[in-house]
């Protein structure tokens, strides 16, 4: 480990050169920057890496050049724009992973440009994994959060060209904008608004003793059964909030040797698993994020942020799993996902969600095929007197 003040882009091409995964995240991309790391970027695709960069529209300093030139390097670079909505965005780290299972992080003060990298006084912390691998992980974990959270959109020509418009008209009124300040604006352009937090809703817990499927989780059994009795591969089940679909995966995935559990929240992992204990205590249930790594169970509850990491997800034979089942089926459009579903070979995928409409208006029943096993609203569920209004 140890402090890297000047030419930080020597240290990053050297590790570019020999990195399987490259994941970027900086507060701002300028052009300039972009243009000293494309070339071995491209070089990176083209054996085969995997480059990933997240940056932000924090104030609209980032330059669209610098967005259109990544996006056109290489169609197999997944570039995403941290959305603020108020809320300061300022991380700066270049993550590596290399072939023989270790890797490299660099966590300090370099955004994504020329006087960043090569001449600017900035710090940055070099960690090799040997060094550190709770922080290296934690690290990795941590970006594949930013990457896929809901606040990023994808980069492409349509999100490049409203990212332009903002930035010509912010740029354009800022002429003044520094002398304007009071010590509230430099409070909130540090830290932040105070963002209103929605409350996420869950499934409630299912009374310990029941250990048979009740009410609308019979009803799409009996679907998925005959679903898979007619050949096919791929289903979604569309219920309710409040109805038990995490249960329902469980009687589902008796008949089943080995289950992946994907969900993109902690909570929701450790609540399947404990449901799955519930449903089949003679079995075994291991989690994998990323403190556990708990690969060889029968069902292995996975969190997105860590299996569609490339590294990690080809520690599994392709054909570890019969069955897959994604919580929250709406985020299954997202590449990160399909990255996963490409990998495995397995006997049948099951989506569940509430929710199947998403708003970028991708076609989430498409990756089913269009198969809807079985599907009740919440009104539905209110007139059968399976919920309560």
């Amino acid at each position: 480990m140890r402090l890297v003040t000047e030419l930080l882009i020597d240290e990053i091409k050297e590790s570019i050169e020999k990195a399987s995964s490259i994941y970027i995240v900086t507060a701002f991309l300028m052009k300039s920057g972009v243009d000293l790391l494309k070339s071995p970027l491209k070089q990176a695709l083209d054996r085969g890496a995997e480059v990933k960069v997240c940056t932000g529209d924090y104030m609209y300093i980032t330059h669209p050049d610098a967005l259109r030139t990544l996006f056109n390097l290489d169609e197999r670079i997944e570039v995403r724009l941290w959305k603020n909505n108020g809320r300061s965005f300022h991380p700066k780290a270049y993550l590596f992973q290399f072939e023989d299972k270790t890797g490299h992080v660099i966590i300090g003060s370099s955004n994504m440009s020329k006087s960043a990298l090569t001449s600017g006084v900035e710090w940055n912390v070099s960690i090799p994994s040997k060094d550190d691998h709770i922080i290296y992980e934690e690290a990795i974990h941590e970006f594949m959060k930013l990457f896929l959270s809901e606040h990023t959109i994808p980069v492409n020509d349509v999100t490049i060209k409203a990212y332009e418009e903002m930035y010509l008209l912010q740029n354009h009124s800022r002429d003044n904008w520094f002398d304007e300040w009071d010590a509230d604006d430099e409070k909130e352009l540090m830290f932040g608004q105070k963002e209103e937090h929605t409350p996420i809703l869950h499934d409630p817990p299912e009374p310990y003793q029941v250990l048979k499927p009740r009410q609308a989780q019979l009803e799409a059994l009996e679907e998925l059964e005959r679903t898979l009795d007619d050949g096919y591969d791929k289903s979604l089940v569309v219920m309710a909030t409040g109805l038990g679909k995490t249960y329902l995966s469980a009687f589902f995935a008796r008949r089943f040797k080995r289950v992946l559990f994907i969900a993109h929240r902690e909570e929701i992992l450790y609540q399947a698993k404990k449901t799955f204990n519930h449903v089949m205590p003679d079995r075994t249930c291991g989690i994998f994020n990323a403190r556990e790594k708990e690969r060889d169970a029968d069902f292995v509850f996975a969190s997105i942020f860590s299996i569609a990491n490339q590294k990690q997800v080809e520690e599994f034979d392709k054909d570890a799993f019969d069955l897959i089942i994604i919580d929250e089926f709406h985020h299954a459009a997202a590449r990160s996902y399909q990255h996963v579903l490409e990998y495995f070979s397995y006997s049948f995928l099951l989506g569940l969600t509430a929710t199947p409409d998403r708003m970028d208006g991708k076609d989430v029943y498409a990756i089913c095929d269009g198969n809807v096993a079985y599907k009740i609203d919440f009104l539905t569920a209110i007139e059968k007197g399976w919920l309560a209004p």
